[in-house]
């Protein structure tokens, strides 16, 4: 889907597992069935209009015990809280417990902001032994405001941009797709100047980019063994890179692009970078890197 995000991962501990247990405020009557985070995800987005398309991917890939969002719940208007977006899942394996349940995973989604302000003021409300003083507790939920104000203000900004430069917007989402690729092959830094350049080309090239980051994820799979041959030949620490300076969009992310688009349109790739403003030689160079003709 394109998301782009942050996943976390962990099994509880046994400590934190049987400290939960003895919680006074938790008051299970039985611990095992009623602690449901024995697996834990956490998914972290950027800004809250990718919190829903993250949702779905996760609805669409696993089973689905229970929804819990309390985002925009009806009555609870008046109040400050953390706005709870958790699923519930079967875990993926078919495993079960010792009283032959499927085992469970809790993902919990996120903002960036809300995971800042969550994972601080679990610290401090939530510290065994001691309880904070109610102004405390109430401070901290304050800043839930100041969280939603943040998240609604980048999710605005992010709207304005794409409305005034659509075409913008458009090479924005390519570059997000093109680089959660090419982080599965290296971690490198780039340009990303260079990637805004380069890709707002190849952007002409893509007639519906809501598909293409499927189609860039398989194609990568597919190709694999051959793109790491290339990257390690010429990419940012071959020495075709380090001695001659050669390559340079071999060591980009928008590099996948190119290589799909070599790949599977060819002319049209060559008659849009010929009209815009781009080297032909760096074109060419990619061409040799992926052992075709222009």
């Amino acid at each position: 889907m394109g998301v782009d995000c942050q996943v976390i991962a962990r099994a509880k501990e046994l400590t934190s597992f049987n400290a939960k247990a003895h919680s006074p405020r938790k008051n299970y009557a039985d611990p095992w069935k009623e602690i449901t985070d024995k697996a834990g995800v956490r998914v972290i987005v950027p800004r809250i209009g990718l919190l829903d398309p993250a949702l779905k991917v996760i609805q669409d890939n696993l089973e689905i015990i229970e929804v819990q969002d309390h985002r925009e719940e009806v009555g609870e208007e008046d109040r400050l809280r953390y706005p709870r977006l958790h699923v519930q899942a079967v875990m993926v394996g078919g495993e079960e417990d010792p009283d032959g349940a499927p085992y469970e995973c809790e993902i919990q989604l996120r903002t960036e902001a809300v995971d800042l302000w969550s994972r601080m003021s679990h610290k401090l409300l939530y510290k065994p032994g001691v309880s904070p003083p109610a102004d405390v507790r109430r401070s901290l939920y304050r800043l839930i405001a100041l969280v939603e104000l943040f998240d609604l203000e980048v999710e605005r900004g992010v709207d304005a941009l794409a409305q005034q430069d659509p075409e913008l917007a458009r090479s924005n989402r390519l570059l997000d797709v093109a680089e959660q690729v090419y982080r599965t092959f290296t971690t490198h830094p780039y340009s990303r100047d260079l990637s805004h350049d380069v890709v707002g080309v190849l952007s002409q090239t893509i007639d519906d980019d809501t598909v293409y980051s499927e189609q860039l994820t398989e194609f990568a799979e597919r190709f694999r063994e051959r793109i790491q041959r290339n990257y390690a030949d010429y990419g940012p620490t071959s020495a075709h890179f380090l001695e001659h300076g050669r390559y340079l969009l071999a060591s980009q992310p928008e590099s996948l692009i190119i290589f799909e688009r070599l790949a599977n349109a060819r002319f049209r790739l060559k008659s849009t970078w010929n009209k815009s403003q781009l080297p032909e030689t760096m074109l060419a160079d990619m061409a040799q890197i992926w052992g075709i003709g222009l």
